[in-house]
Formats: structure tokens, C-alpha cells, sequence
């Protein structure tokens, strides 16, 4: 990890978050960024680490994953930039209660928790379009919880194929380019099933030609089919996306 000078325009106001403020606003937002450039698959902040501050991502993408009690790992959410990292714990000052690690190189804005408590009560609007966010997330986890009474892997990988698609997805000649590399074993954390299960499923895809594989490039080739699969449930990853 390396701390680093971003370009003047990447302060963290590239988040809806802060879409309403005024240039002083800004540029208070900008005084307050203390940037930090990460490596592929490095640790932002670790599970039951003490909680300072949250940060905005700048560039590149991250997971924010959490250990079971049984040691397994389960990826919460992947983000990328304009988004919030580390937000649920600015406000009870306790401790990150899910631990967060990058995807790709990835450039990052720090806000220290006290600084920025006092910046909300200047900036009220700012602390409603929070509340407003993390209402969607509590929703968008609801969504979650229901999911995982159904056991249909079939029906959960393509819903999550489709979910990362709709957000980081890139047309090329072999189809829609998900957007992320992600490894078998981070996808089925993704998904909540073995990374067995998660191997065979994608296997099963590409033989019915819904998906095509490229080591850890994975390529849609069928969204319909995977539509119906990832049916009934709405398809959602940004719980922010206006």
C-alpha cells in the first residue's frame, strides 16, 4: 500500500453521495480526502480492525467479504468507484464488522470519522442521501436473506452473473465481459455455494452456450436463458444506483 496524490478531480466527490454540494462544500470534501493507492488483492481494513473513518473508491474495484463461524468466507457486495466502503461503522465507533480487499489496482479516498461527522451537520443533505443508502442496502440484503432459502445454484449464479453484467459489463466480440475477474472459489463466496458447485454450474453454462469461459474471464453469451434461470427475483447488486 502506497499513499499517493490523486488528480484534483478525485477527492470522492465523484459519488452521488455529495452530487448536491455547493463548491465550498467541495472543497472542504477535498481537504478532508487523504488518498491511499492499493495493489491487486490487497487488505483495506480487516474484520474486528477498529473503525477510524470510511473511504470512497476512486478507481478500481473491491469486495467486502466476512468470515462464518465455521471459517468459510462470504463476499457481501463488490464495489467500484464513486462507492462507499466501510460507512455502517462511522456512526456506532466500533469496529468493521466484514473486512474489504481489492480486486484490481485501485486508488482510494480515507475520511477520518470525526472531520467528517462535523462536515454532516454542515451538510445535511449529505447525511440524508447516506440514510438514504443504507435504507436500499437493508433492502437490497432483505433480498438476499430470501434468496438464500432457495438451493437452485443454477438459479443463484446466473442471477449473480447478471447482477455484476448489469453494473461492470462490457459488450466485445464473445459476448458481454462481466466487468470483473473473479477467481471460482470468490464467485461461489458471491453466490453462497461451494466453489464445487460453483465450477460445475459454470460448466454446465458453457456447454449450453449461456456463458463462455476464458480463465477467469467469464463472458455472457445468453442473457435470456440466464434470465429465466435468475427468475423471480429482482436483479440487483448497487443498492446506490439512481
Amino acid at each position: 500500500m502506497t499513499r499517493s496524490d490523486h488528480p484534483a478531480d478525485c477527492r470522492g466527490e465523484c459519488s452521488w453521495i455529495f452530487s448536491d454540494l455547493n463548491e465550498r462544500g467541495k472543497q472542504e470534501l477535498r481537504a478532508m480526502a487523504r488518498p491511499i493507492s492499493y495493489g491487486k488483492n490487497e487488505l483495506i481494513f480487516q474484520e474486528g480492525e477498529p473503525a477510524f473513518g470510511f473511504y470512497i473508491i476512486c478507481t478500481g474495484k473491491v469486495k467486502l467479504a466476512k468470515h462464518t463461524p465455521q471459517g468459510k468466507k462470504q463476499i457481501l457486495k463488490l464495489l467500484g468507484s464513486g462507492e462507499m466502503l466501510g460507512e455502517k461503522s462511522m456512526f456506532d465507533r466500533e469496529v468493521y464488522t466484514a473486512y474489504s480487499e481489492t480486486l484490481e489496482e485501485a486508488r482510494l479516498n480515507f475520511y477520518a470519522r470525526e472531520p467528517f461527522l462535523a462536515f454532516l451537520e454542515k451538510y445535511p443533505k449529505v447525511a440524508l442521501k447516506i440514510i438514504e443508502k443504507l435504507s436500499r442496502e437493508i433492502k437490497a440484503f432483505q433480498d438476499r436473506l430470501v434468496e438464500a432459502s432457495y438451493e437452485g445454484s443454477n438459479e443463484r449464479l446466473a442471477r449473480i452473473l447478471l447482477m455484476i453484467a448489469q453494473v461492470y459489463g462490457e459488450p466485445t466480440e464473445k459476448g458481454v465481459y462481466i466487468g470483473v475477474d473473479l477467481s471460482r472459489s470468490e464467485l461461489a463466496e458471491l453466490a453462497g455455494i461451494s466453489t464445487e458447485t460453483a465450477i460445475r454450474t459454470l460448466s454446465h453454462f458453457k456447454e449450453r452456450n449461456y456463458v463462455e469461459l476464458e480463465g477467469p474471464k467469464i463472458y455472457i453469451r445468453n442473457k435470456e436463458k440466464l434470465n429465466e434461470l435468475a427468475q423471480p427475483f429482482e436483479i440487483k447488486l448497487k443498492e446506490n444506483l439512481i
